[in-house]
Formats: C-alpha cells, sequence, structure tokens
C-alpha cells in the first residue's frame, strides 16, 4: 500500500506550535511514502516563514512534494513580486516549481497556479494543461495518478466560485481523459471529497484544510488528508484527519473510498 499524506495552507508565521508538534507525530506515525504541501506555505513569504517551513519539512525526513500558493508570493515588496517572486520559495525548496513524484505505485505532478500579477486567483494556463495530460499518459495502470494545484479544481459552496481555479474546466476536461485519478488542493481552508461530473473518466477533487494555521474557517478545525492506495485491489482512499485540542492530537474523522478507473 502507498501513503500520501496531503499538507496545505500552513501559512507558517501564524503556526500553532502544539499542532505543528501533533502533525509531525502523526508523519512519524503514518510514515507515509510521500507528503504532498499543496501551497500557501507561508503567510507572508518572509525568508523567516520559510526557513520554518523547510526546518519543518526536513525534519520527517520522508520525500516531500511542495507547491507554492498565492500567499507564497510578496504582497508588500512589490519589487520583489514582480522581479523575482518565488525567490523565498526557490531558497527553501529549489529551483522547481512544479516538481515529480514517481513510483510504482503513485505518480504526482505539480502545477504551479499562482501568478505573480495576481493577488489571489490562481489560473492553469494551456501550455501546463498540455503538459500534464502528456505526462499522464505515460502512467501505468499500477500508478495512482495524483495533480496538485493550490487554489481549488473545484467548489462546492457558491461562495468558494470565485476562489475556483481560473482554466479548471479545460483543465478537468484534458486531465481526466489523460487519466488523472485525483486533483488536490488547497487555498479556501475547507477539508472535501468531490466528483467531478461530466468527464470521460471519474475524478474527484481532494481539498485539505489548513494544516497548522490559526486561521481556520468557523466549525472547521486544522486538518490534512491521508490518501491510502491498494494498487493491486485498484482501491483508494480518502481520509481526513482534525486536529482535536482535547487529545493533542490527529484523530481520522472521515474516510471516503473511491474506485478510480482501470
Amino acid at each position: 500500500m502507498s501513503l500520501i499524506l496531503q499538507i496545505s495552507d500552513t501559512h507558517f508565521g501564524t503556526e500553532r506550535p502544539p499542532v505543528v508538534q501533533a502533525l509531525a507525530r502523526l508523519a512519524e506515525q503514518l510514515q507515509p511514502t510521500l507528503v504532498v504541501l499543496s501551497g500557501d506555505i507561508t503567510q507572508r513569504a518572509r525568508p523567516e516563514q520559510f526557513r520554518a517551513a523547510r526546518d519543518f519539512m526536513k525534519a520527517l525526513r520522508l520525500p516531500v512534494l511542495v507547491v507554492p500558493g498565492n500567499h507564497d508570493i510578496p504582497l508588500f515588496n512589490l519589487w520583489g513580486r514582480l522581479t523575482q517572486p518565488y525567490a523565498g520559495h526557490r531558497a527553501a525548496f529549489g529551483d522547481e516549481l512544479e516538481p515529480v513524484f514517481s513510483s510504482p505505485d503513485l505518480m504526482v505532478l505539480a502545477v504551479n497556479t499562482t501568478r505573480a500579477h495576481r493577488h489571489q486567483n490562481g489560473e492553469v494556463s494551456a501550455p501546463q494543461i498540455e503538459r500534464v495530460a502528456r505526462r499522464l499518459a505515460l502512467a501505468t495502470p499500477a500508478q495512482l495518478r495524483v495533480v496538485v494545484v493550490h487554489q481549488p479544481i473545484d467548489v462546492q459552496r457558491p461562495q468558494d466560485v470565485p476562489d475556483r481555479l481560473i482554466g479548471h474546466a479545460a483543465a478537468q476536461t484534458a486531465w481526466a481523459s489523460a487519466g488523472a485519478d485525483l486533483v488536490m488542493g488547497g487555498h479556501i481552508h475547507l477539508p472535501y471529497v468531490m466528483p467531478l461530473p461530466g468527464l470521460a473518466r471519474p475524478m474527484w477533487a481532494v481539498q485539505a484544510g489548513t494544516a497548522v494555521s490559526h486561521r481556520v474557517r468557523p466549525g472547521v478545525p486544522n486538518s490534512v488528508n491521508v490518501v491510502r492506495w491498494q494498487a493491486a485491489q485498484g482501491a483508494c482512499a480518502v481520509e481526513q484527519w482534525d486536529h482535536v485540542a482535547t487529545e493533542d492530537a490527529f484523530e481520522q474523522v472521515r474516510v471516503t473510498r473511491l474506485q478510480p478507473a482501470r
């Protein structure tokens, strides 16, 4: 079995230290195949915030895949935003903004959906859509095929529509046709698993809440996702783990079972 631990919207600079420690314990317990950090790593793209995020991820001693979010581009430093928007991210996590992870059971493709000229909205371009589709077409039947973005590929609530990824419809159509199973995202601090209708084959949006920040939505605690993939059975489960303050730990609160097409 392969496991992906998805964390998102850590917003280092606003983190809750006890929750950070509980997340580290969860990662130690699960020993996932891969840890995905789907953007908004920092609160204001400051060097010390990137260092804190880097140190946390490095201390896990696990394979990681990290994609930037809109908060990881300078907001108030306009010169830096326009000339070197990813300088902090690159210093902490390397030059590759769209990393790839591949194993016998997993293909995970990151897409940088942030844009320096936008404050919040994300976008996926036609070349990005095509590049991901070409790579997905090379996957083996045993591989769970996952695309990682920051802004959601689709939303459940009308009030979240403005935060939906620009280019989402074209991306859904192309990536489903090319064989994608899951599209992971964050940004809106709201965890859910959502089937995407009207596509050539089944594909799901897997959204994570904010992992460790105090910037939670009302009634939605800090949370992360765990994806379990059993290649031999072709069975996938997405688990939502919420931080329970009284236990000082992340606990599994929901399991969504999926059957990707093969």
